[in-house]
């Protein structure tokens, strides 16, 4: 027993020194990421791929360390951990960062991005606006935007069809810790509650939230189609999630370290934006295998009409609830959106 508790010791000693492939892993950085999202998931491909990539183009010298939803905390408790310099890396949804970066509150104004993907991609990875344009309002929370993305359209779940602003009434709906969100759901009529992403389900089960929003992959991977009816698909926004570091810990990277990180961004960018599509409608047909009585609605244009003219106000909202920069970011997204129309 202790001869082979030795060799053991000794195999573990061998592959911390020269790596599982035999050669030498001097390892220089330890970088922690952390995600809002499970295993499986959107964020966690894209972490793997920037890790993979950040890795490989190190030889080893850099490796990184990917933490699911709830192993750091929540999405809030998250964000101060990267605040603090804690955590290097950490996916940080507008939904709840809106609490603190108003700024940032312009990816939930519903009807504002374009429904072609090809559009939406080209706006929000090329844009030449709206990048630059939010990074100074990361920049005063001690953060760094490195990347935004979307994870796919944001499907409504419920008990009941949703298919007209008055079948929001009576309905308790769950959202992000964000009070414009609060807002957006309550022109539609709906009572709304936040709570935290790993406790949706069982407040569905029990039926102190009626319905909610996630994009398919989420829907399934949670299990909220098993205590849900329906799912609606309306065109009012998609799930976009932004990348992002610790300033003070990029500021203080040496320059080729910093260009190995520009390049991992960029190869995760190209890789995610493939793989959403054919993620979401894999994750959808699996619902609809393990649940054959889900019903799926996708609104006609006449019925998003409706949608569309409840949220008519949620620009000048966002004007009034979006911080001092509102104005300069929502004009940035737009002009970006117009580019990737005429480009």
């Amino acid at each position: 027993m202790k001869r082979r508790t030795e060799l053991i010791l000794v195999l573990i000693v061998f592959a911390l020194t020269f790596g599982f492939n035999g050669r030498a892993a001097a390892v220089q950085y330890l970088w922690q990421v952390a995600l809002e999202e499970i295993e499986g998931s959107m964020q966690h491909e894209y972490a793997k791929k920037f890790a993979e990539i950040i890795e490989d183009k190190s030889s080893g010298e850099i490796r990184c360390n990917i933490h699911f939803y709830g192993e750091l905390g929540t999405s809030g408790e998250i964000t101060k951990l990267l605040q603090k310099g804690d955590l290097q890396f950490a996916f940080q949804s507008p939904g709840h960062l809106g609490s603190y970066i108003p700024e940032v509150q312009v990816f939930s104004i519903h009807y504002l991005f374009p429904t072609d993907f090809k559009l939406l991609e080209k706006m929000l990875r090329k844009g030449p606006n709206t990048y630059k344009t939010l990074q100074k309002y990361y920049r005063k929370n001690k953060l760094e935007l490195l990347s935004i993305i979307e994870e796919g359209w944001q499907i409504w779940t419920a008990n009941k069809p949703l298919r007209k602003p008055a079948d929001f009434e009576g309905i308790t709906f769950r959202v992000m810790s964000s009070p414009f969100l609060i807002t957006a759901y309550r022109l539609y009529g709906a009572y709304v509650m936040t709570v935290p992403y790993g406790e949706i389900y069982l407040n569905l089960e029990l039926g102190r939230i009626h319905a909610e929003t996630q994009p398919f992959f989420a829907i399934q991977e949670m299990k909220f189609y098993e205590v849900q009816d329906y799912m609606i698909k309306a065109n009012q926004l998609p799930f976009i999630g932004t990348f992002a570091a610790n300033h003070e810990f990029i500021k203080g990277l040496p320059d080729n370290i910093r260009v190995l990180i520009d390049n991992a961004i960029e190869g995760a960018n190209e890789y995610i934006f493939d793989f959403e599509p054919r993620l979401n409608e894999n994750r959808k047909q699996m619902i609809m295998r393990a649940k054959p009585s889900m019903k799926y609605i996708e609104l006609t244009d006449e019925e998003i009409a409706a949608f569309r003219e409840k949220a008519k106000p949620l620009r000048q909202k966002y004007l009034k609830m979006g911080g001092e920069g509102a104005k300069e970011v929502l004009d940035a997204v737009v002009k970006d959106i117009e580019w990737a129309i005429k480009n």
